[in-house]
């Protein structure tokens, strides 16, 4: 593993790692200063659930999976499909997924709301027609709560399990998690969700039993997930990620990915090269740190 950090080129990969996740190689991108608006501790705060699982870089993994768990459903692929620059501009998608996730975490409650009217401005184009299960054409739309109630899902089992299973500790319960978490999709439009890792896993699995099916779309965009356009070095890094991610990933949803299941060993391999990452990175990320500031300034 230090091979592959030593490949990826030490302080240079790090960089590298900053911009393509965030968009800017120190990590605080323009939208970051969003963390320093306003005088609360936002929706969560330090020492809470959601800031010890986001504050993880375990993220990276659960990203990746959530990625492909929202791909099992029709109407969330078809949106995707439709209304993203996924194949264009993969990383711009994948920042403005960060933004959105590093300001609901770690923002004011200001700053959550001006991001949430962000994204429920762009979730009004995103509407459209998908084939459901029984071969049928239904309406979809990005401000349907169904539609929200699945992506919020997939997102939270995702950084969950992800956080679980590569082995970093929780000094909260995943519960609380599961419950804090909630009040992320609130002001998209989720006004009931999951309040706990059973009601999570129950409302994933009513989704599998009724609605995730494979469509023409599937594979060319899982493909595509499997294997973004990055560069030699970015694309080994990322293809352990990758494996480990599938590795915490269940039937039916494998199937329905057209994804066979990989070994535990993936996980083991990128619990290493994460803590590797981590040590060149710090421990909390640009964002994290002003975050912080902030909230210490108003005490």
């Amino acid at each position: 593993m230090h091979k592959i950090i030593s490949a990826l080129g030490g302080a240079k990969a790090a960089d590298a790692f900053r911009k393509t996740v965030s968009g800017d190689p120190t990590g605080a991108p323009e939208w970051s200063k969003q963390m320093a608006i306003g005088s609360d501790a936002g929706l969560f705060g330090p020492g809470s659930a959601v800031w010890e699982v986001h504050g993880c870089i375990a993220t990276l993994v659960g990203g990746i999976r959530a990625l492909l768990m929202q791909a099992a459903h029709p109407a969330a692929l078809t949106g995707v499909a439709e209304h993203s620059a996924y194949d264009t501009d993969p990383l711009g998608r994948l920042e403005r997924t960060t933004r959105w996730l590093t300001i609901t975490s770690f923002g004011s409650t200001e700053a959550i709301a001006t991001e949430a009217r962000r994204v429920n401005q762009m979730h009004a184009h995103v509407i459209g027609e998908f084939q459901d299960r029984a071969g049928n054409h239904q309406r979809y739309s990005a401000s349907d709560p169904r539609y929200l109630l699945w992506v919020h899902c997939a997102f939270t089992d995702s950084f969950l399990r992800a956080h679980q299973a590569l082995g970093y500790p929780m000094t909260q319960s995943a519960d609380s998690y599961v419950e804090q978490w909630l009040k992320s999709a609130m002001p998209l439009g989720l006004l009931d969700g999951p309040r706990s890792q059973s009601e999570l896993s129950q409302t994933i699995s009513s989704f599998a039993r009724d609605e995730i099916v494979q469509i023409s779309l599937t594979p060319p965009i899982v493909g595509f997930i499997l294997k973004p356009p990055f560069g030699p070095g970015g694309l080994l890094f990322y293809r352990i990620l990758t494996n480990a991610a599938i590795a915490t990933i269940d039937e039916p949803f494998l199937s329905i990915l057209g994804l066979k299941k990989r070994s535990k060993n993936w996980l083991r391999a990128s619990r290493i090269l994460l803590n590797l990452l981590s040590y060149i990175l710090g421990p909390e990320s640009p964002s994290q740190k002003i975050a912080r500031a902030r909230i210490e300034a108003v005490q």
